[in-house]
């Protein structure tokens, strides 16, 4: 009688010995060849839901597989523990940060241990705690160093709610992406990172294996454009400024700009407005001050502005040009500067349409008579009404007028790009303190690196005053100058935890090593990642500051590599009843439950079982249910005796079992290899009914099925290690079966049964073609229409049937 499969007792069991023995445990000094796989670290928010499982269990199985290959693998977690979300949280409850933060640590790590991945504990990065954002603090004080951090006073997302600055990359649709709150505007002294000067180079992927689409994404984040730097002439009393510039990608537009705009923040904005203007300019920058930049580039928000009373001159035609304000122009984009040619650009002529502004026509349609035109013409064309120039197809006029620009000294062909830089203050509590000090004798100065790191005090008082709670604490703020020992004051802002994040992979390399924020050998030994994983909304935010971070330790000496990760993977979501887990909506599914009633290798095998990971899937409790039959199903197969029949040993039934074992290793193999679970598990699935159907004919030998039975288990083992260590042993093996070699395949053995399958035309031979025994009706019909034979006597004529006998023809009926 076989004992029952009971998933609690046996994933305890193993759960326990796998700890006790340090079976995962990994170290730098083993003959294997390295293997650095790793899935995005989680947000202290909670208890882990559905999602993270998703996220983190087929990585566990493909890390769990190169082990078997005969790498040394590293496959570590940690917590990304720092952010809005448990301030406000911790604000809300009542509690210390600190205390929620490592409540809710203590409650996922041990979520994490109940899926029974390969992680090494030791190697734990928590980002809050001071023994890692010291090192935060100093590659802080390197990029300032290198000149790559500043501080400077610039409009900002300023979140009303959580009483914060955000990144634009943190604001959607107009609102704070943590709270929902609307955002506005604000000028404020801000630290910045200097990511604009990588730009160029963080639009190349060479030499690594990243999806498209993320790729697309980060470049179109930099926005790169080539063009034009064109001056008009300025000449207003009062205003030492004797020209204003703008960039534009298409100077072969210029003899038809018929008026000028800036941003409303634009600094000649208040000099170059009249006095009778000056009232509905004011009134205007003011509204516009209150929108988000997502809100002012809408395009379905009507555009409108002000005139302010002054103008430009257009150099190449002389004309007067009217200057206007818009909130659809930022100042952080180009130079706050538009050149307005409606003929030409969508906006700019409804702008035109809206205010009476004349639209000529500079770039004509082909057969154009020169009637005005309904709608912009945005395509290439001729150039009219423009001097010199006309008669030029549009592509030769912007190299044509660019040369004669810079001839002239009116301009100049440059690059221009969207990406800003990285604006990383926050007036928050809960971030690593920015390491700076302000000295009224010698100014912004460094914290030196033997001080680090600056802590955080534990009795801050949360405020929603607009400044960090660090502003209100004396004991933080009083400070000496590292440079003259004069009374300071430290700098209250905090940093972006983006910042943490953009380095803790290199942190795992060496956790513990206290010298430097990794050791220089282990680094080397780890590094670049063979294997990163985490969701494709990461694209232009954790994924760009790791690698333009990366790169400037490159140029500070720090690291010998530029790219960090070099192969990325971005998996799909789980959603519920269509719709996308969430707390608000009260789908959110929480494993716990699962796991004490069926096990967290039957909760492995569902997730990863639901369809592409890549895809995501849709959670149902009948689809985990058919998970853990499958499981029993083993339990007992491999369990139970197997009892050969009379006959045993034949040819026939030995050759069948050999083929679809190295069959399925192939497959398994592959598929894992490419992090395509789904069919993997579909394969190992089709070789267990296929095991099942042998032991009930019993026509191999005893060894022959021990073997089956072993390759199986081996197979399983990445997916499913709880079970499979339990049926290793169970079956008479040594400890542990992941510690075992990764079966491999002999292609000979693989290879299909062949027949001869019979094509014919109107029922008379033309072909004989060698095919696999299992040859689908879709192939055979697609290898007879691509015969050579067969096409000669098609050609020419309808096919009005085709007629498919498996295993034996394909008979065409042309007429």
């Amino acid at each position: 009688m076989v004992a029952n499969y009971i998933p609690n007792e046996v994933e305890k069991k193993w759960q326990e010995k796998w700890a006790e023995t340090g079976l995962y445990r990994v170290t730098e000094d083993s003959p294997r060849p390295k293997y650095y796989a790793l899935t995005m670290f989680p947000y202290t928010s909670g208890d882990l839901h559905i999602g993270h499982w998703y996220n983190n269990v087929p990585p566990d199985v493909q890390a769990r597989f190169k082990r078997m290959q005969g790498y040394n693998v590293l496959h570590p977690m940690g917590f990304d523990a720092f952010g809005l979300n448990a301030e406000n949280a911790a604000i809300s409850r009542g509690i210390h940060p600190y205390t929620w933060t490592m409540q809710n640590i203590d409650s996922m790590r041990r979520q994490l241990k109940s899926i029974g991945a390969v992680y090494d504990w030791d190697r734990e990065v928590i980002t809050c705690q001071p023994d890692y954002y010291r090192w935060t603090q100093w590659f802080f004080l390197k990029l300032y160093e290198h000149d790559l951090a500043y501080r400077q006073k610039a409009p900002v997302n300023w979140c009303p709610s959580c009483q914060t600055v955000l990144a634009n990359e943190q604001v959607i649709d107009g609102r704070c992406e943590r709270c929902g709150t609307v955002v506005r505007r604000e000028d404020r002294e801000q630290w910045f990172f200097r990511i604009t000067r990588y730009a160029d180079e963080l639009m190349q992927h060479e030499g690594i294996d990243w999806p498209e689409r993320t790729k697309t994404m980060q470049r179109n984040w930099v926005g790169r454009s080539e063009g034009t730097e064109i001056s008009f002439g300025l000449d207003h009393p009062g205003v030492e400024e004797k020209e204003l510039g703008v960039f534009t990608t298409r100077p072969d537009t210029i003899f038809g700009v018929t008026f000028m705009v800036l941003a409303p923040e634009h600094p000649l904005v208040p000099r170059l407005t009249t006095a009778e203007k000056k009232a509905e300019v004011e009134d205007y920058v003011a509204k516009s001050r209150e929108q988000t930049e997502i809100e002012r580039l809408s395009t379905e928000k009507e555009k409108d502005g002000v005139f302010i009373g002054a103008y430009v001159t257009n150099r190449l035609n002389g004309r007067k040009v009217p200057i206007w304000i818009a909130d659809y122009v930022l100042l952080g984009y180009g130079t706050g500067a538009v050149m307005g040619v409606p003929a030409h650009d969508e906006r700019d002529f409804a702008f035109a349409r809206k205010y009476g502004i004349p639209i000529p026509v500079v770039i004509a349609p082909e057969g154009w008579q020169g009637k005005e035109l309904s709608e912009a013409y945005i395509e290439p064309g001729t150039m009219v009404n423009s001097d010199q120039f006309n008669g030029l197809p549009s592509e030769q006029g912007i190299e044509a007028v660019s040369g004669f620009l810079e001839e002239k000294g009116w301009g100049k062909r440059t690059v221009r790009y969207r990406l800003r830089d990285w604006l990383i203050s926050r007036q928050r509590y809960w971030g690593a303190p920015i390491p700076m000090v302000y000295c009224d004798k010698c100014g912004i100065i460094p914290v030196r690196e033997e001080d680090l790191p600056v802590l955080l005090p534990e009795d801050a008082e949360f405020k929603p005053t607009g400044e960090s709670p660090l502003a209100q604490h004396e004991g933080f703020v009083n400070t000496t100058c590292p440079k003259c020992s004069s009374p300071a004051r430290r700098e209250t802002d905090t940093m972006d935890t983006f910042m943490c994040s953009s380095w803790y992979f290199l942190r795992y390399c060496s956790p513990h090593y206290d010298k430097a924020a990794f050791d220089p050998v282990k680094l080397k030994y780890w590094m670049p990642m063979d294997l990163y994983t985490g969701g494709a909304e990461h694209a232009v935010m954790h994924l760009f500051y790791a690698r333009f971070f990366t790169k400037a330790l490159r140029d500070m000496g720090l690291v010998d590599f530029g790219e960090p990760f070099t192969r990325l993977f971005n998996q799909g979501i789980i959603i519920r009843e269509h719709q996308k887990m969430s707390k608000s909506r009260g789908n959110v599914i929480n494993p716990d439950k699962y796991v004490a009633e069926l096990g967290a290798d039957t909760m492995r095998i569902y997730l990863m079982f639901l369809g592409p990971w890549e895809q995501g899937g849709d959670w149902s409790d009948s689809g985990i249910n058919g998970a853990s039959r499958w499981l029993k199903r083993i339990w007992d197969l491999v369990l139970e005796d197997y009892t050969p029949g009379p006959g045993t040993g034949g040819d026939e039934a030995l050759t069948g079992l050999q083929r679809i074992t190295h069959q399925t290793i192939r497959k398994a193999t592959v598929d894992i290899e490419r992090l395509r679970f789904n069919t993997m598990l579909a394969a190992l699935m089709e070789y267990t009914n296929y095991l099942s159907k042998t032991k009930e004919a019993g026509n191999i030998t005893q060894a022959d099925w021990k073997e089956a039975i072993d390759t199986l288990l081996l197979l399983l083992a990445p997916t499913a290690p709880h079970i499979t260590e339990e049926l290793w042993e169970r079956t008479g093996h040594d400890y542990s079966i992941h510690s075992q070699d990764w079966p491999e395949w002999d292609e000979a053995l693989a290879k299909d049964e062949e027949i001869t399958l019979v094509v014919q035309v109107n029922g008379k031979l033309r072909d004989r073609i060698t095919v696999p025994v299992s040859i689908s009706e879709e192939e055979a019909l697609t290898l007879a229409f691509e015969s050579q034979k067969v096409k000669a006597h098609i050609e020419g004529k309808e096919v009005v049937r085709r007629i498919y006998v498996p295993q034996k023809l394909v008979n065409i009926v042309v007429k």
